[in-house]
């Protein structure tokens, strides 16, 4: 019997067959850019049960690819296709690039999909620039639409857009107000570092920041981009208040800022919320990092209680006999978490190799 083909495979995941659809999933999983891009092929020519199917597999593979090729599914004639697509959209938001951003624009005019469009843009922090550039649009309507969403998310890389936008008579009085709320943002972050830096009594310093930490949280995610500025500030305790902020709003575009501190930075109290914010995020970027760190006593148990937050398991897979030395580590939370990541790289692979086993009954059956 000749060998399936790659694109064969994955053009199952939605057979009858339970063993099949399992094969497809787990040729997906495995299969990296090369499965996105085979994915990205077949829907072309799926059935709508198999595009749903293949939608579901590209937000799981997180591979921000296949943002262009599911904003173009956004104008799909079934409606259970556009609400899959919507879906895995909204799940890969971190990810997707300024491209696929600039291509859900484009849907802004479609009546049956502009309040879905909308509300996504509002959460993929790269969209700023491309809305930017539709303060611009000649079509009014287009101009007012991306001027009222980025009134909502406030963010200041829309402040220059909103200046420029001042000239246009029907985006005047929106550029104004969203300019005044932006200034009183920034404000407010300012005034709560300022008054943070100031104390002066070491007893009180720690106290002073979890209540600055408390106030800058509340505001959310319109602080992310003013706060990773403050990541840079001459007063460890200021960036040591920016960090955890940006940990517990958790937008991915801290992942890499948090990264360099945690490199970087001479204070150790710096690291350590750099380290804890990176957890609370569970992006997979800062693994290598987190192994790096580990044998440095501070940072050990932040660590390990770090790796054990990545959302994708399947990337602590190469420092498994790591993680089997470290749960016999005397410290019980280093233990502890490698017990637990141990756990969870066993079930998956055990649900692996049931798969292969019922696949290679059914093949010679």
């Amino acid at each position: 019997m000749p060998r399936e083909t790659f694109e064969t495979i994955i053009s199952e995941l939605d057979h009858e067959e339970d063993w099949r659809r399992m094969r497809a999933t787990s040729t997906c999983m495995k299969g990296g850019p090369k499965a996105v891009e085979a994915i990205i092929h077949a829907i072309g020519q799926g059935t709508t049960h198999y595009k749903i199917e293949a939608i579901r597999m590209l937000a799981r593979l997180g591979d921000p690819r296949a943002g262009l090729a599911l904003a173009g599914l956004m104008k799909d004639e079934d409606d259970q296709v556009r609400q899959a697509t919507m879906d895995a959209l909204e799940h890969l938001a971190g990810v997707l690039d300024e491209p696929t951003a600039a291509a859900l624009l484009e849907h802004l005019t479609d009546d049956r999909i502009q309040k879905r469009v909308t509300a996504l843009l509002g959460v993929i922090p790269t969209s700023i620039g491309p809305l930017s550039e539709r303060l611009k649009d000649p079509d009014e309507s287009i101009r007012i639409r991306a001027a009222e969403i980025l009134a909502h998310l406030l963010d200041p890389r829309s402040a220059d857009a909103f200046v420029d936008a001042m000239s246009d008579p029907q985006l005047r009085d929106l550029a104004t107000d969203t300019l005044r709320k932006l200034g009183a943002i920034r404000d407010r972050i300012e005034q709560l570092l300022d008054d943070l830096r100031a104390v002066e009594e070491s007893e009180l310093k720690e106290g002073v920041r979890q209540e600055t930490v408390i106030q800058l949280h509340r505001i959310g995610r319109p602080a992310v981009e003013i706060l990773l500025e403050y990541l840079e500030d001459d007063d460890w305790i200021v960036r040591e208040a920016a960090a955890d902020t940006l940990g517990k709003i958790g937008d991915v575009r801290a992942v890499e800022p948090l990264m360099d501190r945690l490199r970087s930075d001479k204070d150790t109290g710096v690291k350590e919320h750099a380290l804890k914010s990176l957890g609370l995020i569970g992006d997979a970027r800062p693994v290598e990092l987190y192994v790096e760190v580990i044998p440095i006593r501070p940072l050990r148990i932040l660590a390990v209680e770090a790796l054990e937050k990545v959302k994708d398991v399947e990337v602590l897979r190469p420092h498994i006999e790591l993680f089997k030395r470290l749960k016999t580590d005397r410290d019980g939370l280093i233990s502890y978490n490698s017990g637990v990541i141990l756990d969870k790289l066993e079930a998956a692979t055990a649900q692996r190799e049931m798969d292969e086993e019922a696949w290679a009954g059914k093949e010679t059956a």
